[in-house]
């Protein structure tokens, strides 16, 4: 369950401590929100596994950091 203070990491409950959790919500929004293509310059990259990207804009896929694109 998604908390106001926490987003997603709310799952982990009161296990861990309020600081690892805060970083891992942040870790977490970074990768599930959209990114710049490198090949068509827009904002529809999305992660589709471990390390690879896809753009929905112009169809091709690519690898790039396991968290983040850049």
């Amino acid at each position: 369950m998604a908390t106001k203070k926490v987003g997603s990491a709310g799952r982990f409950g009161i296990r861990y401590g309020k600081t690892i959790r805060v970083k891992v919500a942040a870790i977490e929004k970074r990768q599930r929100g959209r990114h710049l293509c490198p090949y068509c310059n827009r904002q529809q990259v999305r992660r589709v596994s471990l390390g690879v990207y896809a753009c929905r804009k112009c169809h091709t896929t690519f690898t790039g950091r396991a968290y983040t694109l850049a």
